[in-house]
């Protein structure tokens, strides 16, 4: 897969590490898990967002922009990870924030992801609902602006994640490890599109799991297949089979953003037993799913860490009540 045609920026370092996780897969008593650390990239606190971004911006500073616009809700780590970028790279940034989870109060409203947007010297558009969005952008939209989707996924952006399959492909192969199970958060898409369509392209023989945090199975599927379709056709490639992908939508909850009791399980057991701090919004409600697939399995299972820890303290107050009395668990002297 030569992506060397693209316009790309250096935003990341990789490949970020791939880490086995002893002592979670020791309590989940199935399958050998790892876990794919695109969290710990060090510009605007990190993230997949990151990935997509070095082609976005790669395009867009080709094409002379000295402004970027993009949207998303209170807490996007997509906007926080575009205003780091942004911030890099010399650009205006525009964030057109909508609210679109049912979260109140100072916590959500003001800390977290927002704040860091404010300090990354980013313009926030906070707007009640989309005509008033749609109004804030045609505010600020102008010639040598450049929009961006939200969560960065379209074909383009999801290049990001076909070039990481081929890395995380090549860590695996260089541990002895064939095929595996990849558990991936799937919320705007490309994401897992770019892992679904990047591993097929390379003939790799394990499976993929989109595990939905925001829509239906059969929403989320169709926006896996027609983003890996378009990516897929940049490339100069077919529409890819995708076969291996298994799209599921039942640990959503009540919707998204809304964290449910197992979520704030599987962030205690992560914490707990690795040291590795999830977010309630993706990538807890992925590790709810990995819980139930590497507890059943015996195929290693790879979980990809997308990031998100900003988030985590827009859900401060939540976090406290579950967490402030949580007996914890002595390992080993």
């Amino acid at each position: 897969m030569d992506l060397s045609a693209f316009p790309r920026v250096a935003l990341g370092t990789w490949p970020t590490p791939l880490e086995d996780a002893p002592r979670l897969t020791a309590a989940l008593g199935g399958a050998r898990v790892l876990v794919k650390r695109d969290d710990v990239n060090g510009l605007g606190a990190g993230g997949n967002k990151l990935r997509k971004l070095e082609f976005l911006l790669g395009q867009a500073i080709e094409r002379g922009a000295d402004t970027v616009i993009t949207f998303g809700a209170l807490q996007t780590n997509h906007g926080r990870q575009t205003a780091a970028a942004c911030a890099k790279l010399g650009l205006r940034c525009e964030l057109v924030l909508t609210a679109k989870v049912p979260m109140k109060g100072e916590a959500y409203e003001e800390s977290g992801n927002i704040v860091l947007d404010h300090m990354f010297g980013a313009n926030v558009h906070i707007c009640a609902d989309a005509d008033e969005a749609a109004t804030a952008y045609e505010e600020v939209v102008h010639d040598r602006a450049v929009t961006l989707p939200v969560g960065g996924s379209n074909g383009l952006g999801t290049l990001g994640y076909v070039a990481a399959a081929a890395e995380l492909a090549g860590q695996l192969a260089d541990r002895g490890i064939r095929a595996a199970t990849l558990v991936v958060p799937q919320g705007s898409g490309a994401t897992a599109a770019g892992i679904a369509l990047g591993t097929e392209l390379l003939g790799w023989p394990g499976t993929v799991h989109a595990v939905s945090v925001s829509h239906t199975a059969e929403e989320a599927g169709q926006e896996l297949r027609a983003l890996a379709a378009e990516a897929a056709a940049l490339l100069g490639e077919p529409a890819p089979a995708l076969r291996h992908v298994t799209v599921t939508d039942d640990t959503i909850g009540p919707g998204y953003g809304v964290p449910t009791p197992e979520v704030w399980d599987v962030l205690k057991l992560f914490a707990e037993t690795e040291g590795v701090l999830l977010d309630p919004v993706y990538t807890g409600k992925a590790a709810v799913k990995l819980r139930e697939v590497a507890a059943g399995g015996d195929v290693p299972v790879v979980f990809l860490h997308t990031g998100g820890l900003p988030g985590f303290y827009g859900y401060a107050p939540e976090a406290v009540a579950r967490f402030r009395r949580a007996p914890g668990r002595r390992g080993p002297a």
